[in-house]
């Protein structure tokens, strides 16, 4: 209800985030705040999420990550509902310029509530360590050349097809650049087996406590 307030959804728009499981993707991405979250009746603060559901792209069973980019901006009012309305899309393909060579960012935005600059790269395969490298470049590029004085360092997006967490953790271990990886899933998420999970960390994390008092 605190989120359906904050992002003030419409019927259709509430209807979709109950369909696609968003607040037990939320939560779960939430997992290491997990009972306090729970507790708090003040949880509206704005989380990337582990798992991006894009079930209004329609994609073919194969297709290229310029496809998912063309999609997504063919559907961006679907894409930004995903994401969270305080994002403000900037361009597609942004151009960056380091030393001799131009770069260009998948998706740039901007978002209100954190006050910084968002990049997204969009990768159809699983996550790759050396994709870190690549994005490091990006959010220093447009710390220096585009973040004004008032505004906080830029945060990166990896959204990938998949992921294994293992390798995300050592791959982000020593990089000091605010960058989350994402999964994306192209059709819904059996809200079931979100449920259970959810469940399974909610019993986790109050076991811990009881451990520690």
């Amino acid at each position: 209800m605190d989120l359906s307030i904050k992002e003030n959804y419409s019927f259709r728009e509430l209807s979709r985030q109950i369909d696609s499981g968003y607040y037990e993707r939320y939560m779960l991405s939430n997992k290491p705040l997990l009972p306090a979250t729970l507790k708090s009746k003040k949880a509206t603060g704005y989380i990337f999420l582990d798992n991006y559901v894009l079930d209004f792209l329609d994609m073919r069973s194969s297709y290229s990550e310029q496809d998912l980019r063309k999609s997504i901006i063919t559907n961006l009012k679907d894409f930004i509902l995903e994401i969270g309305k305080d994002f403000t899309f900037i361009g597609e393909e942004y151009r960056i310029q380091v030393g001799t060579h131009d770069y260009y960012i998948d998706l740039l935005f901007y978002h209100r509530g954190l006050s910084c600059l968002a990049a997204f790269e969009l990768k159809v395969g699983e996550f790759k360590p050396e994709y870190i490298g690549k994005i490091n470049v990006y959010l220093e590029a447009l710390d220096r050349e585009m973040k004004k004085e008032n505004e906080n360092p830029s945060v990166g997006v990896i959204l990938c097809a998949s992921k294994d967490d293992e390798i995300v953790e050592y791959a982000l271990s020593r990089s000091l650049s605010p960058t989350m990886v994402s999964e994306y899933n192209l059709k819904l998420i059996n809200k079931k087996l979100l449920k259970n999970k959810l469940k399974e960390y909610i019993e986790l994390a109050d076991n811990i406590i009881d451990d520690e008092n």
